[in-house]
């Protein structure tokens, strides 16, 4: 009998493909007395090293570049001479899974305590562990599955270092029980342009296996398809064929040009939005440069790589945000681990008050790297709550040699107070994922939140109304780099609350500008208005979608 869950859709597309469920983490063995023969026990430890040991090494065969590098090394460390004969000499007091859980345990806090590459090395020995005592016990591995056809992830959230593995060939559609519209799984679909639902309740209840339908789109997914899936999936890919490709500019049916940049996060996305058609790009996010160091990276190091970035565009504008650290992105040299509340705490342009010089120092680098390029090469600091903290930032920008610069509305007080703010800069952009995660008070990562964690809330729209109007009283463009600038019908409505350009992943491109080219900026001041009058953020969503009947044309 065939059962329909609903979700959230994050990533239009549909398929038909089988349902391949993810096991769920492996728990800490219960300990249990040594064994009576432990040499029969060192032999399964044994065989269990040498057969993890084997299948990562074939699934390292399947795939290329860092994920083939990183199953290679964990295939290594699963026959580490080391741990094995270390945990074998524990069955003298214990049995095998706990010996193997608890010396894996041990050597990844010495791993961790030598403190640089070799504590990065500690979370792949605790990979090792789980897939060894997963083996012991005789349950599935932890991770992605692997399988010989293309197939349906369906998770209860993937944790990112899941994702090393995650291969849009095998994986043609990912849903999860948890997460929400802005989560850091759903951004990760976005970029790979899998089909994805999030918040999908009781969707771990399919059977492994289980041919299923997913409409990333409407949030639906249905076990058991038969014809008429058959046939959503068929006129889908008919229509992605208008989905595959954009150069613009991206104009409105009524000629007015909304200009549609891309979110990257180093040269090689910089280079990749720059083929996708992307004009300019709206958000650079300049923490690849700091994550997984111990220590600032210098002004040249910086420099080198923010030219990489530039480099990628010839005539666009770049915006570069500045290290937006703290809170889920911690770093060791700059915030503070120990904040009973990051999300509301020192992050930020707010690590500038505790660590002077590492924004002055990031500045240099991006003036420099700009020196070597003939673009448009605009600044914004993140987490901007008042005109005081914009003054100051303009004025270290401007030191440093970088006339344009601009803040991210991320803060509920910058959309209340733009017109005080954009009076000390030249320019504004939204960032919906934070922005609605404080106007809601909800952590958009909690699944059991995503209703609240949404971006079409009706609260939410009206603030971006109220920072675009203001932007517009001087003058002063406001765009949207957050995530919900990828949603082609949320697109239509930000434009129509005056937001004057969009930044998303490069993927979405297509689709934004497929629909906008449908609407006049009348007909989307029009829809907009419709959101703000609407009691619910899916009443808002429905409305929408009512007035774009291209959505159900292109499947999105």
């Amino acid at each position: 009998m065939s059962a329909e869950f609903s979700g959230i859709g994050v990533v239009p597309g549909r398929v038909v493909a089988p349902a391949r469920v993810m096991p769920p983490p492996v728990t800490a063995p219960v300990e249990q007395p040594a064994p009576q023969d432990p040499e029969a026990e060192a032999t399964r430890i044994r065989e269990a090293s040498a057969a993890v040991h084997a299948e990562l090494l074939e699934r390292a065969e399947t795939v290329t570049g860092d994920a083939h590098d990183v199953l290679k090394a964990t295939a290594l460390m699963a026959k580490d001479p080391t741990l094995i004969k270390t945990a074998i000499k524990r069955l003298t007091d214990t049995d095998a899974e706990t010996a193997v859980w608890t010396v894996a345990e041990d050597t990844a806090a010495q791993l961790e305590a030598l403190g640089g590459y070799m504590a990065e090395r500690a979370a792949d020995v605790l990979d090792v562990r789980a897939r060894l005592v997963a083996r012991l016990r005789g349950v599935p591995a932890p991770g992605i599955p692997h399988s010989e056809e293309p197939f349906v992830l369906i998770a209860d959230d993937l944790a990112p270092a899941d994702t090393a593995t995650l291969d849009p060939e095998s994986v043609v559609a990912l849903v999860c029980a948890a997460g929400g519209p802005q989560s850091h799984t759903a951004i990760l679909a976005r970029s790979l342009g899998i089909p994805a639902i999030v918040a999908a309740a009781g969707v771990l209840d399919v059977a492994d296996h289980t041919p299923v339908f997913v409409d990333g789109g409407t949030g639906v997914l249905r076990t058991e398809p038969g014809t008429d899936e058959a046939d959503l999936v068929a006129a889908w890919q008919d229509a992605a064929a208008r989905l595959h490709t954009y150069s613009g500019p991206c104009l409105l049916g009524d000629g007015t040009r909304i200009p549609l940049r891309a979110n990257v996060g180093d040269g090689d996305q910089a280079r990749a939005a720059a083929e996708a058609g992307a004009e300019g790009v709206g958000l650079l996010r300049t923490e690849f440069c700091f994550l997984d160091r111990d220590t600032e990276p210098s002004v040249d190091e910086q420099t080198d790589a923010y030219a990489q970035v530039f480099a990628a565009f010839d005539d666009h504008k770049v915006v570069v945000r500045t290290l937006d650290a703290g809170a889920d992105k911690p770093l060791p040299f700059l915030t503070d681990t120990q904040e009973p509340n990051p999300a509301l705490g020192v992050r930020g342009f707010r690590t500038s008050r505790r660590a002077v010089g590492v924004l002055e120092r990031q500045l240099e680098a991006i003036a420099r790297a700009a020196e070597q390029t003939s673009i448009d090469v605009h600044v914004m600091a993140p987490m901007i709550s008042t005109a005081e903290e914009a003054e100051q930032f303009a004025g270290l920008a401007s030191a440093a040699g970088l006339p344009v610069s601009g803040v991210m509305v991320e803060v509920p007080s910058a959309a209340l107070r733009a017109e005080s703010i954009l009076s000390e800069v030249e320019f504004a952009s939204i960032g919906t994922n934070d922005l609605t995660q404080y106007v809601m008070a909800s952590d958009r990562m909690l699944g059991g939140l995503a209703e609240l964690s949404d971006p079409w809330q009706p609260a939410v729209l009206e603030l971006i109304g109220m920072a675009a109007a203001q932007g517009q009283a001087l003058k002063k463009s406001v765009g949207v780099c957050g995530e919900a600038a990828a949603d082609p019908a949320l697109a239509v409505v930000l434009v129509g609350l005056g937001v004057t350009s969009l930044s998303m992943a490069a993927r979405a491109l297509p689709a934004v500008a497929e629909v906008l080219r449908t609407v006049t900026l009348d007909q989307a001041q029009q829809t907009a208005k419709l959101t703000l009058g609407a009691r619910t953020a899916q009443e808002a969503k429905t409305t929408v979608r009512g007035r774009l009947p291209v959505l159900d044309e292109l499947g999105l």
